[in-house]
């Protein structure tokens, strides 16, 4: 989930793209320029010739890029010109992940670790140490930084860095290079000015620009609370210099960059910063230029709202973190939000400008039952957000959530993504419906595949309806993935013939407008729209439809 990520710790949001088998990403010949920033000291001589430090993660798709490892490259100093990124994606062979490791021949591998890909990277992890003992293996990221000494990932490594990295992995590997190793295996990275970080814009390759999403952040940290999301450890936000970050936004504009992802966990914190920022991209705009910021839903003033009108279709997404409206469940996590500001602002946004709108919820939250989560997802659906996005509660290590488990028995997955199975208002048989409901609204409500016939088969108590849908489908395929879109509107039509029969007909004749929106090979008149074949009423309809189209 978007809200449960912490940018000290150099998380970025995953979100799901079209896979390729592509391995190693980023070859070493790309990224080998010298440092540009003004942060970036004078070289220094080491003791060791021609060390080797190979740069690693797992990403979620080949679309993704680790921005987490292009700043720890940015600030290698001298040691830039022995290291190399290899990106891989999560669904590779260990195997083969090792094997074109070891063919950079590295004395260092540094890993990032996510909770997206902790379970891959352990195994990569063992398979390494046992094929290459004499390899250091250093370990960073966000899901290694905190219950540390717990993890198995941890014992088969030689060191790990908690927090934010980007100095203190080079001053590891300088001292593993001269022999000079610290004593002790889990080492805290100290706080860093943004100003001394050599930031690491330049070392997105040609490929990149062309192929791949380009994570930025104008500011890290986060002033609020919320205790699901590890961005509540920190005291504040803190903004990079604001000229020298359009500086190198620029100087990737005019590479051919047109594909930007903000990682900003408050985007809209400071306004003035935020309009100098959004004019800059105005200023400007291609048809093919696509900007993505999380925004927090209850702060839009006037003069940003003039701003944001004025971006043309298909340039901005939004995504707007509410996780609930109970207000209740908002005290217990610590969370301040303006509940009637927020829905103001989404239907404001909605009707006023071309953005695509995300908005999350969450279900699972301490004190949050199975009908005021219902009563949010309504609430929020009548605003009118292109998608909502329904995650479950993660127990993400050291987020404060982790205080309210006796209070509310909070019962977590012990394994990852670490999900929450059951509270004390919310059974495991109701997360399990919860789930499935959450996988077919991602299939129906946000793919934009049912756009046109959804909001007839909705009424004014949405949640119910589709959970209705959701439980008779799954009662008729015991599935939640793998559908045939051809099957998927079949379905649809079918749980609505058994479940509300009077709007059957008018639905199936929006699913036609959609079906054909699909553009897939096979006739709309050759599907199976009804449960129960009604060979006489299928008649009956069709003389009228035709009888219709001569009077209209």
């Amino acid at each position: 989930m978007a809200e449960q990520k912490k940018h000290s710790d150099l998380t970025v949001t995953q979100i799901p793209f079209k896979e390729y088998n592509t391995l190693d990403l980023v070859k070493p010949d790309l990224i080998k320029a010298e440092p540009i920033n003004k942060a970036t000291p004078p070289s220094h001589e080491i003791d060791k010739v021609s060390p080797k430090i190979v740069l690693a993660t797992l990403n979620a798709r080949f679309f993704h890029t680790s921005f987490g490892l292009r700043y720890l490259y940015a600030n290698l100093k001298e040691l830039q010109q022995y290291c190399e990124i290899k990106e891989f994606i999560i669904q590779t062979r260990d195997m083969d992940i090792v094997e074109q490791i070891l063919a950079s021949k590295p004395d260092i591998v540094g890993f990032g670790v996510y909770i997206w890909n902790i379970v891959e990277t352990t195994a990569v992890v063992n398979l390494l140490k046992v094929i290459a003992p004499e390899i250091k293996v250093i370990l960073g990221g966000p899901e290694v930084s905190y219950e540390t000494e717990q993890q198995g990932i941890v014992a088969c490594a030689d060191y790990v860095l908690t927090g934010p990295a980007e100095v203190s992995f080079y001053q590891l590997c300088k001292d593993l290079i001269n022999n000079t190793p610290p004593d002790k295996k889990i080492l805290s990275s100290k706080p860093v000015a943004l100003a001394d970080i050599a930031l690491p814009y330049q070392y997105y390759t040609d490929e990149d620009l062309k192929h791949r999403l380009l994570y930025v952040e104008a500011s890290r940290g986060c002033p609020f609370k919320c205790e699901f999301c590890l961005s509540s450890l920190d005291k504040t936000s803190t903004p990079f210099e604001l000229t020298l970050f359009l500086e190198q936004m620029e100087i990737l504009y005019q590479r051919g960059a047109r594909n930007f992802k903000f990682i900003d966990r408050t985007f809209n914190l400071n306004i003035t910063t935020t309009m100098q920022i959004m004019q800059f991209f105005l200023d400007r705009m291609t048809d093919d230029l696509y900007l993505h910021f999380e925004v927090v839903p209850d702060h839009l003033p006037r003069k940003l709202k003039a701003l944001l009108a004025q971006f043309p279709e298909g340039s901005l997404q939004f995504e707007i973190g509410i996780q609930t409206f109970n207000v209740e469940v908002q005290k217990n996590i610590s969370r301040k939000q303006n509940n009637a500001k927020s829905k103001e602002n989404l239907l404001w946004l909605r009707d006023n400008t071309s953005a695509h709108i995300h908005a999350d919820l969450i279900f699972g939250l301490p004190g949050e039952t199975f009908d005021t989560f219902k009563d949010s997802f309504n609430q929020l659906y009548h605003c009118r957000p292109h998608e909502i996005q329904m995650g479950i509660l993660k127990r993400l290590k050291g987020s404060p959530i982790i205080r309210h488990t006796e209070a509310f028995d909070l019962r977590f997955n012990p394994l990852p993504p670490f999900n929450i199975l059951s509270t004390d208002r919310v059974s495991f048989t109701t997360m399990q419906r919860i789930n499935r409901f959450a996988r077919y609204w991602d299939m129906i409500g946000n793919s934009g595949r049912f756009k046109y016939s959804l909001p007839h088969i909705l009424s004014d108590e949405p949640f119910d309806d589709f959970m209705a849908i959701t439980e008779w489908i799954f009662n008729k395929t015991g599935q939640i993935h793998k559908f045939n879109l051809k099957k998927l509107f079949e379905l649809i039509s079918q749980a609505v013939e058994a479940l509300f029969p009077e709007k059957h007909q008018r639905v199936i004749e929006k699913i036609e407008v959609d079906y054909n929106a699909a553009k897939l090979k096979s006739l709309f008149s050759g599907l199976n729209l009804y449960a129960v074949p009604q060979v006489e009423t299928l008649s009956k309809n069709k003389a009228l439809k035709r009888q219709q189209q001569h009077m209209s």
